[in-house]
Order: C-alpha cells, then structure tokens, then sequence
C-alpha cells in the first residue's frame, strides 16, 4: 500500500504522452499499408518506453527533492490586500518546471491560485500574491500542491507539501497602522483627514515658550517677555482624558454589503483606527455593542493594553439580524457612562421614519453626552442617478432613487435640528469623514 501511494499515485501523464501515443498508433496504421514503415512504430514505440522510463527514474529517483513553505502573517487584516508567500526549494539534479496549486481558505471562493515557475537544480524561488478577506473569523489554508515535470515533459509528479494553517482575521490593523504613522508625521490630510483650524484656545495650559515665527501673536505672554527680555508666548495643548465611545449597532440594517465588507465591519475597522487615534491624542478609548441586547462594554480608557482589548472585542462581533433596541442603549449609558463623553454613534438608517422611532432616545443620550450620529449613503443608489434614462422605466427607478437620497439629506437635516451632530459618509470614506469629525470637535473644543 505503502508502495503504491508513494510511487504511483502521484503519478500523471501529460498531452504530451498522450500524442506521442496518438502519433505511434498513427504510425502502425500506415506501416500495414506501406512496408517501408514496418520498423519505424516498434523504433518509436522503443525510445517512447524508454524516455518515460528516463522521466519516471528522474521524477521519482529521489526522496523529498522538493522543499515548499508558506508565508503568512498571524493574522490576516479584514477588508486588506495581505500578502503571502510560498517559497520553493529545488533539490533535484535536473531542472523542473512546476505548477503550485495554493489551497486558500474556503470564504475567498477561489480555484485558480496556481503558478507555474521552471527551478534550476538548487534554485530557490519566491511566490508572492494578496488575498482580501471581507469577513473576521478563523481561515483554513490547506497544503501547497505541486506538480512537477521534467525536460522530457511526459510525466509529471504531484507533491503535496506544507502544513495546513489556521489564520485569525481581525479588523483592519494595516488600515489602523497607515493612519498611525500618517498621524505621527502629520500627513492625515494626504488620505482626506482635513486641518482644522482651532477656534480659541483649549483649557489645558502647557508651557511659557519664546515666540517664533509662526505662532499666534495673540498668545504672546507681556509678563514673561517683560522679564525675559524677548518674546514670549502662552503655549495650549488639546484637553486630554476626554472619554471616546464607538457605539456599534449589531442590528439587521448593518448586515447590508458594500464591497463585499458589510456596514457592520466598516464600522468596527472605523471604530479600529478612531480608537488608536483617540489614545494618540492622550484621550480615552472605549467601545459599546448593542443590537436587541447589550452586546460588549469596554470602559473608555488609555490603559497599556487597552488597544489590545479594543481589538479583541470587535473581531468577536456578530450581527444578530434583529431590531436594535435604543431604549436598552440609553438606559446603559445614563448607569454606566457617569463623566461626559464623545458618543460617536454606528449605525444605519434608511428611511426618515425609521430615524423618527429612534429619536426619542437619541436626544436623551445627546442631552447627556456629545452625539455623534453617522450612517451611510448607499452609493449604489448614488451611481444609478448618474447613469442616463434612456426609457420611461428607467426614469422611474431614478425618480423613486432620488426619493432615497433625499431621505438621507432630510435625515441630516431632522437631527441637525435636534442638536445632534451626524456624519453621513459612503463606507469607503467612513474612517476619513470619522476622523475629520473627531479632530473639529477637539478643535473647536465643544466636549
């Protein structure tokens, strides 16, 4: 048995062995008719036997002459192009062309990784390609399959090599990392983060410096350049310790997809990098979940490990398909969130009078803390408004879309009235028109 799986299963033959045969059985067909060629089928057949002997000894004469690994970090970033990698490791004494066949995780729903590359006797090779996951959760990668083939090129020889792998996908860490560094070097505003001018000065008095070029003269401290002989002026730093909440709707409006990525994980990759920003900014960091139930309630704080627990308890969210309840929201923030805080509000709303339901609850947590409400275009409905009408139905769908849009405007607008900041944003520019909302309030300092 053991013979058997190890030196013929493996084994295939290639179109090139089966047209040799086509071309043999062609050759006696013709030697019955002409004499001349009664030799030339059986010489044939002869060097045919013998190659594939030749193919076979090479292919299969040694133990392990191909070494095959796989490359890919603990855990993959959702809604990301992550790279990986195979690397392979010819030991045989003859050149071989190969063709690798990635077993990838069954949620990409992909047959086609394959490639094909020719190693020379000890060359090494790297393969690299990217894979987007749009859902969190454990992946499976299989093993790494690889057919080789010699010069000869009628048999080829399956390896199945590697070690099959589970992968974690977590929110969008490479998203969260980009912003980081882009907020350190203070380059927000090459991915859409405005400057935003700050109106007055914060209550956080940091230092007495001397003026240079460039700063508010109507700063400048009379006192201290009286003593110091050179100007002077008051430096301000951003109030820090200001208590920052995500508050993520689970309900069934955020299972709808964008891009494969669903409003629900748009929110929790948002929520990702606003809450490593707020802890940058020396603010605090929580996150509330919330869907029929109460979901997770992490503390707002700027604990060493609290970014780690923010990441934990958003991979671990879920929809649950049903009714959010607001009135059950409310009443866990009035018990529980006693210091006033930023509420920056997920969730989604489709209709005015869905919005009208929740409204009653949304400005008793406004008159409680600082709302901020955001929801989503559907910018499906957007791009079917820019394409002409070229018939009477189509200006019907457009007429009935732009009653959609419309909705969303007056949305806005009701909330506006009612004291309630909302962030309205297609999900591929959440994260910026988020952060753009995050760092006005800080500036205008309304906390």
């Amino acid at each position: 048995m053991k013979v058997v799986k190890t030196y013929i299963a493996p084994l295939f033959f290639t179109d090139r062995f089966f047209g040799s045969l086509a071309i043999l059985s062609v050759l006696f067909v013709l030697s019955f008719f002409f004499e001349s060629l009664v030799l030339i089928p059986f010489v044939a057949l002869l060097v045919l036997v013998i190659t594939c002997i030749i193919d076979y000894w090479l292919l299969f004469g040694k133990i392990n002459p191909l070494i095959a690994n796989r490359s890919v970090a603990e855990r993959l970033s959702n809604g990301d192009e992550n790279d990986i990698s195979i690397s392979v490791y010819n030991t045989y004494a003859v050149p071989v062309y190969l063709e690798i066949i990635d077993e990838i995780p069954f949620q990409f729903q992909k047959r086609n990784v394959s490639f094909k590359i020719f190693l020379k006797p000890g060359e090494h090779k790297s393969i690299k390609y990217q894979l987007r996951p749009v859902k969190r959760g454990v992946y499976n990668f299989g093993n790494i399959n690889i057919i080789a083939s010699t010069g000869f090129g009628l048999l080829r020889k399956k390896f199945v090599l590697g070690i099959p792998l589970d992968v974690p996908v977590y929110p969008s860490y490479l998203q969260m990392r980009k912003y980081q560094i882009l907020a350190i070097s203070n380059r927000l505003s090459e991915i859409g983060v405005k400057k935003i001018r700050k109106f007055g000065h914060s209550m956080e008095f940091e230092q007495i410096k001397e003026y240079v070029l460039g700063d508010d003269y109507r700063t400048l401290n009379w006192n201290a350049t009286a003593r110091r002989g050179v100007l002077m002026v008051n430096n301000y730093s951003d109030e820090k310790s200001q208590q920052i909440y995500c508050v993520i709707d689970k309900g069934r409006v955020m299972k709808m997809p964008f891009e494969g990525l669903s409003l629900l994980d748009y929110a929790i990759n948002t929520s990702l990098v606003l809450s490593n920003i707020a802890l940058l900014k020396q603010d605090k960091a929580g996150i509330i979940s919330f869907s029929d139930k109460i979901g997770s309630v992490l503390k707002a704080d700027r604990k060493t490990l609290q970014m780690q627990w923010i990441q934990e308890i958003l991979y671990n969210q879920k929809t649950r398909y049903l009714e959010s309840d607001f009135e059950k929201l409310y009443s866990l923030v009035k018990t529980k969130i006693t210091q006033r805080s930023l509420l920056i509000l997920f969730t989604n709303f489709e209709s005015v009078s869905g919005m009208r339901r929740q409204l009653p609850y949304l400005r008793q947590l406004a008159s409680l803390h600082l709302l901020v409400v955001v929801f989503f275009e559907n910018t499906e409905i957007t791009s079917l408004l820019r394409e002409p009408a070229e018939n009477i139905q189509q200006v019907y769908t457009k007429v009935v879309a732009e009653k959609f849009v419309h909705e969303k405007k007056q949305i806005v607008k009701e909330l506006q009235q009612n004291g309630i900041l909302s962030i309205l944003s297609a999900p591929h520019n959440l994260t910026a028109s988020t952060l753009n909302k995050y760092l006005e309030i800080k500036a205008r300092g309304v906390l």
